[in-house]
């Protein structure tokens, strides 16, 4: 796996601005890429991050890159637990949910919309969302804003900027484990 898409699609949760991110990954040998996400965890961990992937399709995977701490605390919100569990997780830890939405994406069934809880969507929002069917948003960016429409165009902006000076910090020879902030 290319550590430019890892930079690309995940600045922010490296940054530790973002509790998680999620995208797709080309992926033509399965097991060279498990091989290669063990490697970026050992790179990884000490600085409180984990790769996961939560679906493999032909040719692409979808990999979750969090911060299992900052996971831990946003699913304590109230609103969050009240849709998570409305979704079917019971209350558990914070891996048992990482893996009962690996396995509702891998079920493929129905979209898992609570995935904005794992990727620092304000819960409003998620709720929003799921309630309006996607539809009478206030606002788009990397989510559908139904709360409060200032702080997330705020957090695009920021979510923005981190990626831009982190690919161009990547480019000029940073290395993954100086762009990986502890947090």
């Amino acid at each position: 796996m290319a550590e430019e898409i890892l930079i690309r699609q995940g600045a922010p949760t490296l940054a530790g601005i973002k509790t998680g991110s999620l995208f797709p990954c080309p992926c033509e040998d399965r097991e060279a890429l498990l091989a290669d996400i063990r490697q970026l965890n050992r790179r990884l961990s000490p600085k409180g991050l984990c790769l996961l992937p939560l679906r493999f399709l032909p040719g692409q995977a979808l990999l979750y890159l969090y911060r299992p701490t900052e996971l831990r605390r946003d699913l304590r919100d109230a609103q969050a637990s009240e849709l998570l569990r409305q979704a079917g997780y019971s209350n558990e830890s914070c891996a048992h949910c990482v893996a009962w939405l690996a396995c509702r994406f891998r079920d493929g069934k129905e979209f898992p919309h609570e995935v904005g809880l794992f990727l620092s969507y304000p819960p409003e929002d998620v709720k929003g969302f799921i309630d309006h069917r996607a539809n009478n948003f206030k606002c788009a960016g990397l989510w559908k804003v139904y709360g409060d429409e200032e702080k997330a165009r705020s957090l695009f902006a920021k979510y923005k900027k981190c990626t831009e000076i982190y690919c161009a910090l990547w480019q000029s020879g940073s290395k993954l484990e100086h762009l990986a902030v502890a947090v």
